[in-house]
């Protein structure tokens, strides 16, 4: 009998560390602008629907585009709120579309030309309800539109030097500019263009870290069935990148209003938007860092002297536990994209 329980101790023992490594394996993945399938959501389901189109989500796609001279390509409003103004292309994903295919069309309705995505640039938010989409892509085939093409989708489409005076519909543009001109001269995070697998809802996916003086880090995981990266819902009233505060409270309250959680950038991203209602979410794979807020106070309110341990706070809540990294390249890896933050930005917009 002592065999037999010695035995299956060892068994249960080498299983959780096959876990542990099956999930370094799968940080790897994301590292490289991979994906996996959203099996379940584990924070934060109740307090978020399906995403629908047209219903309870609306996902802007919008296109950065050079000629050789470095000029972008600009369209001339036919909308009456903004008639004749300027802006780069732009629309919504329409029910059935990708991202890409969605992309593709505005450029094609706008400008005349045909496209193709280099990378996402970076992706803005308003909370799950409002998502814009930003690509730097590259003229394929077609021909400029011209006046004489005027529709409701546009009036004309043109190059600009970025020199000359034009009257835009939005100064947001300019920094989208700037991002692409950044991104052709020195790219700071690898190309990233969206995983065709299906989701049901918005959801971050946390590689949530915590790291130390001496270059130890550490994962936040969830237990049960198998150990894994939590996956939180987008709620309506806070932004996307809420879902790793929800987390972070959920597993430490404790030491939560002593921390900093910075959603540093996006991994990876899956979406499929071929079944209305039912594949319209988004997958954000997300890099998030734990970081101790040194500024503390006692309970008058007085700043305190603050003193880290060098390990991450402890887990309050059964249902997560801290992983110590052990694969040196994954270390060194995370350690980078930590510090460099070279990762697809997202930026809210609240």
């Amino acid at each position: 009998m002592l065999k037999t329980c010695v035995s299956l101790k060892r068994d249960m023992e080498v299983t959780e560390a096959e876990q542990r490594q099956q999930v370094e394996e799968q940080v790897e993945k994301l590292l490289s602008g991979q994906g996996s399938e959203v099996s379940g959501c584990d924070v934060g389901l109740e307090q978020s629907k399906p995403a629908a189109l047209r219903k309870t989500v609306t996902y802007i796609v919008c296109a950065v585009i050079f000629n050789d001279k470095e000029e972008v390509l600009m369209v001339q409003e036919a909308k009456q709120d903004c008639y004749k103004q300027w802006y780069l292309p732009a629309g919504r994903v329409e029910v059935g579309e990708s991202l890409e295919e969605a992309l593709k069309r505005e450029v094609k309705e706008e400008a005349g030309f045909d496209c193709e995505p280099i990378t996402l640039l970076l992706i803005q938010e308003q909370g799950p309800q409002w998502i814009r989409f930003i690509f730097l892509a590259k003229v394929t085939g077609g021909s400029i539109k011209t006046p004489s093409a005027a529709d409701q989708e546009s009036l004309q489409a043109s190059w600009w030097d970025r020199q000359s005076v034009l009257a835009l519909r939005g100064r947001d543009i300019l920094r989208l500019i700037e991002c692409g001109l950044k991104y052709r001269q020195d790219p700071w995070h690898p190309v990233t263009l969206p995983m065709d697998l299906s989701c049901r809802h918005v959801v971050q996916r946390l590689v949530l870290v915590f790291t130390n003086a001496e270059q130890r880090i550490w994962i936040l995981l969830i237990k049960a069935p198998v150990l894994h990266l939590p996956t939180a819902a987008a709620v309506k009233t806070h932004t996307v990148t809420w879902a790793a505060s929800m987390v972070v409270q959920e597993a430490m309250p404790s030491a939560y209003y002593d921390q900093d959680v910075n959603t540093l950038g996006v991994f990876s991203l899956q979406h499929n938007g071929r079944q209305h209602g039912k594949t319209d979410g988004v997958c954000f794979n997300t890099l998030v860092a734990l970081v101790p807020d040194h500024v503390q106070r006692n309970e008058d309110g007085e700043k305190a002297e603050w003193t880290g341990t060098g390990q991450p706070p402890p887990v309050e809540n059964p249902r997560y536990v801290w992983h110590e990294v052990q694969k040196q390249t994954l270390r060194e890896k995370l350690l980078e994209k930590t510090k460099n933050s070279s990762v697809l930005p997202i930026h809210c917009l609240y």
